[in-house]
C-alpha cells in the first residue's frame, strides 16, 4: 500500500509529528500576545500552556491587568534579579515584580532629564499591587559645567540660598498619593556607588524636598510605616513632617534615624507621640541632648500606644536618662527601650532600679555603652530581685561588675524561660 511504501521510504515518518490544530492554535495565540492577549476565553488547561510559553518581556501594559498567574510573574523575577525572596511581599511574586520595578525607576530618575512618563504610565499598571517602596537613592539633576557654575555663584546668592534650587530631587507627591494600598515607605536621599564623583551636594535633602514629601504623607492615608534615614533631617525639616503627620488615621511607626534631629526636633516628635497612633519610634543617632529626651519623656508619661523607643547614639546624659526613668513609672504600654551610647551612669541606673521593681510591662532594655559603673549595675540587680517582665537586658560595655552582671543575666534568663513556657501553654489566638 501507499502508507507502506512511505514508511519504507522514510522510516522516520510519523502521524504523530503532525500538531492537532489546537496546538497549532495556542501557538498562535502565544505569538501574537502582544496585538491580541487572548487568555480569559481560552479552558484553564489551554491558558496554563499559552502561560508558560508567554515572554517575560511582553510589555507590561499588556501583562500588568490581565495576567494573575503567580507562576508567570514568577518567571519575570527570576530573569530579572538574582534574590528573589517573595517572603518580604506578602509571598506574591506579582507584588515583588511591580514594588521593585518602580523602586528601580525611581532610583535611576534624574529631574529635568528622565521622562516623567516613566513613572506616569506606570502607575495604572502598578496601583493595586504596590504596597511598601523601598528608595535608597534618589538622583539629583544633571548640572552642565557644575563647577563653575558653583564659582560664578556670588557670596549674596549662597547666602539667600538660590544655589539650592537646582538640587531639588524627584516630587513623590503624585506618585504615592496615587497607590491605594500603600502603607510602608522607606526613603534615603542621597547617592549610591558615587565613587570618584562623590560631592556632599549628591546628599542634599532640600527645603523643597521636605515640604514635597510631607504634603504627600499626609495625604497617604492608608501608611503604616513610614522610615526617612540617613537623610541629613534636621529640626527644620522634623518640625514640617512632624506638622504633616499629626493626627494621621493610620501611622504606627515612624524612623528617622541616621539624621541630624537636635532637641527642637525631638520636642516637635513629642507631640506626635500623643497625636498619632503611633507604636514604634527610632531616632537613633542623632544629636538629641537633655532637653529633647525631656520632652520625650513627659509625651511618653501620658502616652497609652508607643510600645518601643529607640534613642540609640544620642547624647541625653543623666538629665535625659532620668526623665525617662519617671515617664516609665507611670507609663504602661513601652515594651522595649533602647539607651545606648547616650552617655549614661549611675544616677540614671538608679532610676531604672526603680522603674525595675514597679514597672510589669518593659521587657527590653538596652543600656549598652555607657558608664553605669559598679553602683548601678548593683541597683540595677536591686530592682531586678521580684522582675518578672524583663526578657532582655543590655549591659555590655556599661563599666558594671562581671559578676553582678551574671547575676543578672541568670534573672532575666530566668525570666524569659518562664515568658517561652507560658506561650507554650497559652498560645496566641490565630486572627480570623
Amino acid at each position: 500500500s501507499y502508507y507502506t511504501h512511505r514508511l519504507i521510504e522514510d522510516p522516520e515518518w510519523s502521524l504523530a509529528t503532525v500538531p492537532h490544530l489546537t496546538e497549532l492554535c495556542l501557538q498562535h495565540i502565544v505569538h501574537n500576545f502582544e496585538k491580541n492577549p487572548i487568555l480569559d476565553r481560552l479552558l484553564p488547561e489551554h491558558q496554563r500552556k499559552v502561560l508558560d510559553r508567554l515572554s517575560t518581556g511582553l510589555p507590561l501594559a499588556v501583562t500588568a491587568n490581565l495576567i494573575s498567574d503567580e507562576d508567570y510573574w514568577r518567571r519575570c523575577c527570576s530573569e530579572r534579579w538574582q534574590v528573589c525572596d517573595i517572603s518580604n511581599y506578602g509571598d506574591s511574586w506579582k507584588r515583588m515584580f511591580f514594588e521593585r520595578h518602580l523602586e528601580n525607576i525611581l532610583k535611576c530618575f534624574i529631574p529635568n532629564t528622565t521622562d516623567p512618563s516613566q513613572v506616569l504610565d506606570l502607575i495604572p499598571l502598578c496601583k493595586d499591587y504596590v504596597r511598601k517602596l523601598e528608595v535608597e537613592q534618589f538622583l539629583p539633576p544633571v548640572q552642565v559645567d557644575q563647577r563653575e557654575e558653583r564659582d560664578d555663584l556670588s557670596d549674596t546668592e549662597s547666602d539667600f540660598g538660590f544655589g539650592e534650587v537646582s538640587t531639588h530631587h524627584y516630587d513623590l507627591g503624585v506618585l504615592i498619593t496615587a497607590l491605594p494600598y500603600l502603607e510602608e515607605l522607606h526613603l534615603t536621599y542621597g547617592v549610591k556607588d558615587c565613587g570618584m564623583n562623590f560631592e556632599w551636594s549628591l546628599f542634599n535633602f532640600t527645603h523643597q524636598d521636605c515640604c514635597n514629601l510631607a504634603v504627600a504623607v499626609k495625604m497617604c492615608h492608608n501608611l503604616k510605616v513610614f522610615k526617612l534615614t540617613r537623610s541629613k533631617v534636621d529640626d527644620d525639616k522634623t518640625r514640617l513632617l512632624v506638622r504633616n503627620l499629626l493626627d494621621h488615621p493610620c501611622l504606627v511607626e515612624l524612623d528617622l534615624s541616621h539624621n541630624l534631629i537636635r532637641d527642637k526636633g525631638a520636642q516637635a516628635v513629642s507631640k506626635l507621640i500623643n497625636c498619632s497612633r503611633l507604636e514604634t519610634l527610632n531616632l537613633c543617632n542623632n544629636q538629641i541632648r537633655h532637653l529633647g529626651a525631656q520632652a520625650l519623656a513627659q509625651a511618653l508619661a501620658e502616652n497609652s500606644t508607643l510600645t518601643s523607643l529607640n534613642l540609640r547614639l544620642n547624647c541625653v546624659e543623666d538629665e535625659g536618662g532620668e526623665a525617662i526613668g519617671r515617664a516609665l513609672l507611670t507609663n504602661t504600654t513601652l515594651k522595649s527601650i533602647h539607651l545606648g551610647s547616650n552617655n549614661l551612669s549611675e544616677p540614671t541606673a538608679t532610676l531604672f532600679s526603680q522603674v525595675l521593681a514597679q514597672n510589669t510591662t518593659l521587657t527590653s532594655i538596652n543600656f549598652s555603652c555607657n558608664h553605669l559603673g559598679l553602683d548601678g549595675g548593683k541597683q540595677l540587680l536591686e530592682g531586678l530581685a521580684d522582675n518578672k517582665a524583663l526578657t532582655k537586658l543590655d549591659l555590655r560595655l556599661a563599666e558594671v561588675d562581671q559578676e553582678t552582671e551574671y547575676l543578672i543575666h541568670q534573672i532575666v534568663w530566668a525570666n524569659r524561660e518562664a515568658a517561652r513556657m507560658g506561650s507554650l501553654q497559652h498560645p496566641p489566638a490565630k486572627p480570623l
